[in-house]
Order: structure tokens, then sequence, then C-alpha cells
């Protein structure tokens, strides 16, 4: 009998952006801390974390995905996943994302200067949201 697999799938206002299904497990970060699923496991829905998503899939070879927020909803050994936006690895531009990281902290010095809360914390998510792909990005680059 074939082991059971999980299909798990990220959606964006883009479309699908990540599609697997023959995954052993999938690892998140939700706002109540990390979870990891693996088939058969109970049916959850859960807020998501600007992190990233580890898919596992055949023969241990993992995938990384940087996701910003969403939500994933898991039932019947089948993940979705939608975020605002998601990245895998090979796609994220790292300049693009050094210079997001630039901007994002020069955005939080002036907000603490003209004491403008609501622009820190919109520079803050920006920071948390390039720092997470620069992250992801580089573990490809250090295997």
């Amino acid at each position: 009998m074939a082991e059971p697999h999980l299909t798990v799938t990220i959606v964006t206002p883009d479309g699908t952006s990540y599609d697997n299904d023959h995954a052993s497990m999938f690892v998140a970060k939700t706002t109540n801390g990390e979870i990891g699923i693996l088939p058969n496991h109970v049916p959850l829905i859960a807020a998501l974390e600007i992190d990233e998503i580890r898919v596992k899939g055949d023969q241990d070879a993992e995938d990384e995905i940087a996701v910003n927020g969403g939500f994933v909803e898991f039932s019947n050994n089948v993940a979705t996943i939608v975020a605002d936006s998601a990245e895998q690895q090979d796609a994220i531009d790292v300049t693009r994302a050094e210079n997001a990281r630039k901007r994002a902290q020069e955005a939080i010095e002036h907000a603490q200067q003209e004491h403008d809360a609501n622009e820190l914390r919109r520079a803050e998510v920006a920071l948390r949201r390039a720092i997470n792909r620069i992250n992801v990005a580089s573990h490809q680059r250090n295997r």
C-alpha cells in the first residue's frame, strides 16, 4: 500500500504560485507558533506569519517559499495556503530584496523622527518581508 501524501498549494492574488501533490510534510509559522503537518493530520485553519513555508517532497527534497502572511487551511491531506504574496527560492531577486530592506530601514528611521506610528508599522512590515525574502534566498545558496 502506498504511503499517504499531502497536496500543498499556495495561492496569491496573482494565482497559484506553488503546487506539490506528493509532499510528505510541510512546516509553517503561524501566529501561534510553528506547525508541522504530516499526512492524516487533523483538520485546521491557522493565520500565518511573514515567514517561510517548507515543503518536504519525494527523496527528502525540500522546497522553501517566502510568504507574506495569509492563512492555511488543511483537511483530507490537502493544504491550501492563501497569502498576499509568495516566492519560491529560485524566483527571489536578492538585489531587489536588499534594496527593499534598505528602503524599509530608512522609512523606519524617518517614521521614528516624525513620530508617525502608522508609517512606522508599515515600514516594519516591509522590513520583515524583505528580510524573509533574503533569508529564504540565502538558504538555497548555502546548501
